[in-house]
């Protein structure tokens, strides 16, 4: 079975994924936790992530929580994405984790502050 290297970079965690898991259940399997967790089948959007680096494929995603604007720009849900290689991406859903530290405060923030805090990592 090929595992490719998942790497959240709002938080530094890295998990391996096969490309038969999505890369929600392989966080989870994993015991990591900077993507949040909700409905895990694509309804609700918790899972919202933006893939920065790297060939993924996503099985169909709602909608309403994934434009196919946004899409274009590289968001998925993380419970519909599938790794073709290794990834890199920022957790972005309403609950997104600013770190792994345990008792970490989530935060949510609206959209153009999700474009902010994508051209912060980017520069990186």
């Amino acid at each position: 079975m090929i595992q490719f290297e998942i790497t959240i970079e709002n938080t530094g965690e890295i998990f391996r994924c096969a490309t038969e898991v999505n890369v929600l259940e392989a966080m989870e399997k994993s015991l990591c936790r900077g993507i949040p967790v909700g409905c895990r089948n694509g309804g609700c959007g918790a899972c919202k992530a933006r893939v920065v680096e790297g060939r993924y494929i996503t099985k169909k995603m709602n909608r309403a929580v994934v434009s196919a604007d946004e899409e274009a720009q590289g968001y998925v849900l993380a419970c519909k994405t599938y790794p073709q290689g290794d990834l890199k991406l920022n957790a972005v859903g309403d609950k997104a984790r600013g770190g792994i530290e345990h008792g970490a405060p989530s935060f949510s923030f609206d959209f153009t502050a999700k474009t902010q805090v994508d051209l912060r990592y980017k520069e990186r």
